[in-house]
């Protein structure tokens, strides 16, 4: 019986392969990737994004089955899943939570790449895929936060929308675009809704499989930033220092996504508002075009570029320059395969110069993100008497520091990449 039945799956993959590519695509992405034997821990958050794109597909397309993306009935329909749907607290909170996950995942996912020069030849165009990813990733972000239609998702948008508006001679024609009319209302919900429910994650979809092809065909990196293609056995042609991706690298994963659900789960059962950092307080309040909250700031994951959008002062009343720096601190992770001038990929080789230069501006990102979180007068009037600080409060020049430290990072690079003193790489994975 056993051997019938190993039979007829053997016939059936016989017959799907002679009509589609089933078996040739296992073994060259799963069972015949050879992928570096010295992987380690940092290694698991590609896995867990595509774990949670899964989820938030998943979980959109129910929340989708009950929500109504008009301006009268958004709120209403939000609460009715919260309230009255069976699942529906369950399904919203991992929504919510997944978001912000997301992004804590692709940040700790793009440290890796910083870390381990993953951006270098020959993995120029899986980054720059990456970084697509990332920017669609915010986009996404952003028309899911109009959504909930609750106080904050509104003047949130409306403050985003109107910045586009500074932009020369094209912003007030992207402004309203973006809007549907000439302010934000039924049709800013309805073409939010389009784009975050279908265009964007048909951009996301496409990139994620580009990315993973050109993984796929260059190699992965590893901790060594050694290139393991270039060793291998001369009769089976296999990497020396490889192993198949199945089944040690999908077990090791499934650890990973275990711990991941863990902490997942605590989130979304014990602290899925997260203090007002995933769900603010103001969003479960809806949305009152005639009463603007008192203090307007993006969702957490945003707060680092919003920083540096109000640490750069105005010209001539116009609010170009800080929108110009705030989308420049973004694109500018496309540039790193061509300002790291280092002849070595991975920090294990690298001198002091990159790893002081990587730690500022780690510290430099998580000050600019707590900042962003702030009211722009917390810390109070500093600089009333010194002209060139404009009468700027204290949370003003500490973000307009750690703004100058952030863009540093990226200017300087080929200079400190190139001066910086180097270790050899040895010729094979150290493990």
């Amino acid at each position: 019986m056993a051997n019938s039945t190993q039979q007829d799956s053997k016939n059936l993959v016989g017959w799907i392969d002679a009509r589609f590519p089933l078996s040739s695509t296992v073994k060259a992405h799963i069972t015949e990737y050879y992928a570096p034997k010295n992987f380690n821990f940092w290694y698991f958050f590609g896995a867990l994004a595509t774990l949670i794109l899964v989820i938030q597909i998943l979980t959109g397309i129910f929340l989708t089955m009950n929500y109504k993306p008009e301006a009268s009935l958004a709120f209403a329909s939000v609460e009715y899943i919260m309230r009255d749907v069976s699942w529906g607290r369950l399904i919203r909170y991992m929504h919510s939570t997944g978001a912000s996950m997301f992004f804590v995942v692709v940040y700790l996912h793009m440290f890796r790449g910083l870390m381990y020069g993953s951006y270098k030849t020959p993995r120029e165009l899986i980054w720059l895929f990456g970084v697509g990813i990332f920017l669609v990733l915010m986009g996404e972000a952003f028309f899911g936060y109009l959504l909930p239609w609750g106080q904050m998702s509104y003047w949130g948008a409306q403050v985003i929308i109107n910045l586009f508006t500074s932009i020369p001679f094209i912003g007030p024609d992207i402004s309203l675009w973006l809007r549907g009319d000439y302010t934000v209302s039924d049709a800013t919900l309805n073409r939010f809704f389009a784009f975050h429910v279908i265009a964007l994650p048909l951009v996301l979809l496409g990139l994620v499989m580009a990315h993973l092809i050109a993984l796929h065909e260059v190699g992965s990196n590893n901790p060594d930033g050694v290139e393991i293609k270039k060793n291998k056995d001369p009769k089976t042609h296999i990497p020396l220092d490889g192993i198949p991706f199945h089944p040690y690298y999908t077990v090791k994963d499934l650890m990973g996504v275990s711990v991941f659900l863990i902490v997942f789960t605590a989130i979304i059962f014990f602290a899925p508002e997260m203090g007002g950092y995933f769900l603010e307080a103001n969003n479960f309040i809806p949305a009152d075009p005639l009463k603007t909250p008192a203090h307007i700031a993006p969702v957490w994951y945003f707060t680092p570029y919003y920083s540096i959008l109000r640490a750069v002062p105005p010209i001539l009343n116009s609010q170009f320059p800080g929108v110009a720096a705030m989308g420049l601190s973004v694109v500018s992770f496309a540039f790193l395969p061509w300002l790291d001038r280092s002849p070595v990929k991975s920090i294990r080789y690298r001198g002091n110069l990159y790893k002081k230069w990587l730690a500022a501006f780690v510290v430099s990102f998580l000050i600019l993100g707590y900042l962003g979180t702030e009211p722009s007068n917390v810390w109070g009037q500093f600089s009333a008497n010194i002209p060139l600080l404009g009468g700027a409060d204290r949370a003003t020049v500490v973000a307009r520091i750690f703004s100058v430290v952030y863009f540093s990072f990226f200017a300087l690079m080929p200079w400190y990449t190139k001066r910086d003193k180097t270790k050899p790489v040895p010729e094979r994975v150290t493990g």
